[in-house]
């Protein structure tokens, strides 16, 4: 376990895909290098590439940040027109390299090669029906059960074998794909997990977050729409709808923490709906204090709109080291408190004496929380007011986001006033779930808000409700 990052406190990522398809571009391996760090966010355990060249697939895959895996050596192997690359943080499989992405599939036709950005919930069955008929898997992730399906059926064609493999998988997925010379992007029915198109000179590219695009000079056209594949190659992109009929169910915590603030996704900027989050937050769950601050970086957008709406002035309070890189010390209580105090460090001259409104994204475990709290009664803060601009995170996650069991959830176990005093605060409170919809701006039967609600857009192994807020 990484216990660097002081947000034990935080919901993992799940992992970020991005793919090009261009005939002239040059180096298309360290387009998808720089694409991949521009996703870095999404999954810091492993990272890879997979390069078609001359019919075949080429890769490099390893444990670890994108640039610790990658060299110029490496990346000046890997040669092609068609890539695609993946950052993980393993929500299904163990953390092992032969579980790191792209996964690369040699069957009759030739090989595929499919990045995945989701969590599968039926994928234990498909499996096991595979393997009876026997297929032998390499990996323990879902994501080689799409690859496998979709080699099974490859005598249909790769279109219908691909239509065929993504209609039977039921969970999140956005993937994108490798086959026959052709880039292929595919965002599962409910739209889940996010997936855009970018368009270059001479070329496409695929990236699950549409802050991907810019840093390889691509220009956003569009998201794929939940229940497409979109195949990409010298005749421009052909879309297939193979799933018209799911209630649409983008993931909400993606506007709450993972996506990055410059993202735009399904047409609603990331940053404005934190800036909505905080200032609705602010209206919800006034307080009479001096100062607005954030738990860095992820709570400092929705502060800069607690502050806006409140009139109370923002200010920094925590410091946040950029620069300690990763530890694999497994971390015992007195390493926790040391990483939290080596990850934050409290500006005294502008929390001595004053009466603190602190906005985070979220609280999980609550654990970092309350190291935080004290570190800046220590430092001579009047009062700490708690505000979170998201509301209590009472259910687990089965769509790629890795989630504690629910015993493990603070919000679960706890009223707010008991978190409240677990914590330290003088106050605490948080966004209502009207109010997070509200922020982002998009109709509440369109996005998922399971791990607040507990209303799951499916059917989910511990048999949760397939229906949301009482409707079909």
């Amino acid at each position: 376990m990484a216990c660097n990052d002081f947000a034990l406190d935080k919901l993992k990522e799940e992992c970020g895909v991005f793919g090009i398809y261009s005939n002239s571009m040059e180096n298309i391996s360290r387009m998808i290098y720089f694409g991949l760090i521009t996703l870095q966010h999404r999954g810091q355990e492993s990272a890879g590439i997979a390069l078609y060249n001359d019919n075949k697939i080429h890769y490099y895959k390893e444990m670890g940040l994108v640039r610790e895996v990658f060299n110029d050596t490496i990346l000046s192997r890997l040669k092609g027109n068609i890539g695609i690359g993946h950052v993980r943080y393993s929500t299904s499989g163990e953390s092992y390299v032969t579980n790191a992405q792209p996964l690369v599939v040699k069957y009759k036709g030739g090989s595929i090669a499919l990045a995945h950005n989701g969590n599968l919930v039926n994928a234990n069955e498909i499996r096991d029906e595979l393997e009876d008929g026997g297929s032998i898997f390499q990996t323990s992730i879902d994501s080689e059960v799409i690859a496998n399906l979709i080699a099974k059926n490859y005598n249909l064609g790769f279109k219908e074998a691909i239509a065929t493999a993504v209609k039977r998988i039921k969970g999140a997925f956005a993937l994108s794909i490798i086959c026959e010379g052709k880039l292929i992007g595919v965002r599962d029915p409910h739209g889940l997990r996010p997936l855009c198109i970018g368009k270059l000179d001479d070329g496409y590219v695929l990236s699950s977050e549409s802050c991907g695009l810019g840093v390889v000079g691509a220009e956003i056209i569009r998201d794929v729409k939940p229940g497409e594949i979109v195949i990409i190659d010298d005749n421009g992109i052909e879309s297939i709808m193979y799933d018209e009929d799911k209630p649409k169910a983008l993931c909400s915590f993606e506007f709450v923490y993972f996506a990055r603030p410059d993202s735009v996704i399904d047409e609603q900027s990331i940053y404005q709906s934190r800036i909505e989050a905080g200032k609705i937050l602010a209206r919800e769950n006034p307080v009479d204090a001096d100062i607005v601050m954030a738990v860095p970086d992820s709570g400092t957008v929705a502060a800069i709109g607690y502050a806006e709406e409140s009139g109370i002035p923002y200010r920094q309070g925590l410091l946040k080291n950029k620069y300690l890189g990763r530890s694999f010390i497994q971390p015992d209580q007195k390493m926790r408190e040391l990483m939290v105090k080596l990850k934050l460090s409290v500006l005294k001259e502008n929390v001595e004496g004053k009466r603190l409104i602190l906005i985070d994204d979220s609280i999980v475990r609550g654990t970092t929380s309350r190291r935080i709290v004290d570190m800046l009664k220590m430092a001579g803060a009047k009062e700490v007011h708690i505000r979170v601009s998201s509301p209590p995170v009472k259910h687990s996650c089965y769509f790629g986001i890795d989630t504690p069991t629910r015993k493990q959830l603070i919000g679960a176990t706890n009223s707010v006033e008991e978190i409240r005093e677990a914590i330290g605060a003088d106050s605490l409170a948080y966004l209502s779930i009207p109010g997070l919809v509200k922020s982002i701006n998009m109709k509440d039967e369109n996005l998922c808000t399971a791990c607040f609600s507990g209303n799951y857009p499916m059917e989910v192994p511990n048999g949760n409700s397939k229906f949301r807020y009482g409707k079909k």
